[in-house]
């Protein structure tokens, strides 16, 4: 029979995947602390390790640095409701198997325990880890990034090309520089490559150099962009722009990492690391004919997908929080019905549209709080018109991520009503006001009845906005 051992100090996570792994044949132990969990493990020897990073005591990590100093064969899988990318680069550093962030699916927790422990994993001691990131970290607590984070920190200690796709805004670069900052080459250079910025005639000389006399007015020889990067790491940005002539040269470079300058007869070697983003569909881009496959297939070895901010709005409160320690710390704490506000936009622009909109709001605040009247209007998504309800389903789908959000583990039973809630008020307010206060007219612009207009007016309180003599036709 395997054995799993569960350190935490929650005694509902405890009982409830202890019983979930013997349901599944697992002999399950459980510690409260790590230095509980270090003794068991002195005693016993564990398939895998389930191990909280927020402990009583000594942390999880260090917990886990100790585990590999004792069991250096042992399967760790961390697991923490205050998941950073720091932490998951930390993690994955000290060896751990894999990492969960709470709240996790038990049948999620379970798979990941499988494979942890068939067949067993041999996994080496790490390095000394990095220090924390800097004000760049990349900010996120919700499942989705904290996916993401656990993707660069497996990625970023090897030499995989990466694609990072995404629409724009939502920080693809910060995934890039995390992803060199975490890496071997750290020390190295990092060039960032905006494609789109270069001039289109001269992209193959701007990326692999020319020799002297190659085209007119190449008066002497000059190295590449990809050339001062040697050591370090790449970043093509908006790859898909990337010309057709050029992307050959580019695939050599990826397969036999060495470069030919424009004019050149002589292969140079080079040493850099290639990462590369679109916010374009890239697939659709090879189908088109628009981009090589071989050259697409090369660049996707690993893929980060960054998914938009209206699709994550648990991350709005730590990302606003985090901008406003940037430019208006005076301006914290956050207001809730500013943080309600702010979660109930759309962000077309995703996070750069938010931290713009911080920005400006932090300006006209002065230093006071924020207030919902100090952002400016929010974006319309890309491609729309000026009707205002292309935004509307969109608008929903936000709400009800947010009301699931609330909900938590639980599942809702009130969504209907709790809709109804929401958009009712302004709905009546805003008719009665066109209608000039009267009810016979606003109800049949609704398609209602009056006396169901005056019931729904009279719960949401705004039976005063309809005129007098109107009460008087009513008896």
């Amino acid at each position: 029979m395997k054995r799993v051992l569960i350190v935490d100090d929650e005694e509902a996570v405890c009982w409830s995947l202890q019983r979930a792994l013997q349901r599944e044949g697992y002999h399950a132990d459980v510690a409260g602390t790590a230095e509980q969990g270090l003794t068991q493990i002195g005693r016993h020897v564990y398939d895998a390790i389930v191990l909280d990073v927020r402990l009583p005591g000594m942390d999880g990590l260090s917990a886990l640095a100790e585990i590999r100093k004792r069991r250096p064969e042992a399967v760790v899988i961390i697991a923490t409701a205050f998941g950073s990318l720091s932490t998951a680069v930390r993690a994955v550093e000290h060896g751990a198997f894999d990492y969960l962030a709470k709240p996790f699916d038990l049948s999620a927790a379970l798979a990941v325990i499988a494979r942890a422990t068939n067949p067993p994993a041999k996994i080496p001691p790490s390095e000394t880890p990095h220090e924390e990131a800097p004000s760049e970290e990349i900010v996120g607590r919700s499942p989705a990034m904290q996916a993401v984070f656990k993707r660069i920190a497996l990625v970023a200690p090897t030499e995989a090309c990466v694609l990072i796709t995404g629409e724009s805004g939502t920080g693809k670069e910060l995934v890039a520089r995390a992803i060199h900052r975490y890496g071997t080459r750290s020390s190295g250079p990092y060039l960032p490559i905006h494609i789109a910025a270069l001039n289109p005639n001269l992209t193959e000389s701007e990326l692999f150099g020319h020799v002297r006399g190659a085209f007119t007015g190449a008066a002497q020889a000059r190295d590449g962009l990809l050339a001062l990067a040697e050591g370090g790491t790449v970043f093509l940005d908006e790859l898909a722009d990337v010309p057709a002539g050029v992307q050959v040269k580019l695939l050599r470079v990826l397969e036999h990492r060495e470069v030919i300058p424009v004019g050149g007869n002589q292969a140079r070697p080079l040493n850099v690391r290639v990462l590369a983003a679109t916010h374009q569909d890239l697939a659709r881009c090879v189908a088109e004919g628009r981009f090589r496959h071989d050259l697409y297939f090369r660049l996707n070895v690993f893929e980060i997908v960054l998914p938009p901010l209206r699709e994550r709005i648990e991350d709005i409160e730590p990302l606003t929080e985090h901008f406003l320690r940037k430019f208006a710390p005076q301006s914290l704490p956050l207001l809730p019905d500013t943080l309600r506000y702010l979660q109930g936009q759309p962000w077309f622009g995703n996070v750069r549209e938010l931290r713009n909109a911080i920005e400006h709001a932090a300006i006209l605040a002065r230093g006071r709080p924020l207030l919902p009247e100090h952002f400016p209007a929010a974006a319309r998504p890309p491609g729309t018109g000026a009707d205002p309800s292309e935004a509307l389903p969109q608008a929903v789908r936000t709400w009800l991520a947010e009301q699931l959000r609330l909900a938590g583990s639980e599942s809702p039973h009130d969504l209907y009503e709790r809709l109804l809630e929401t958009i009712e008020p302004p709905l009546l307010a805003e008719i009665i006001r066109r209608a000039r206060g009267n009810r016979w007219e606003a109800a049949r612009w609704l398609g209602l009845n009056r006396a169901t207009v005056r019931k729904k007016l009279v719960r949401h309180g705004l039976a005063g906005t309809t005129e007098d003599a109107e009460e008087e036709t009513d008896g």
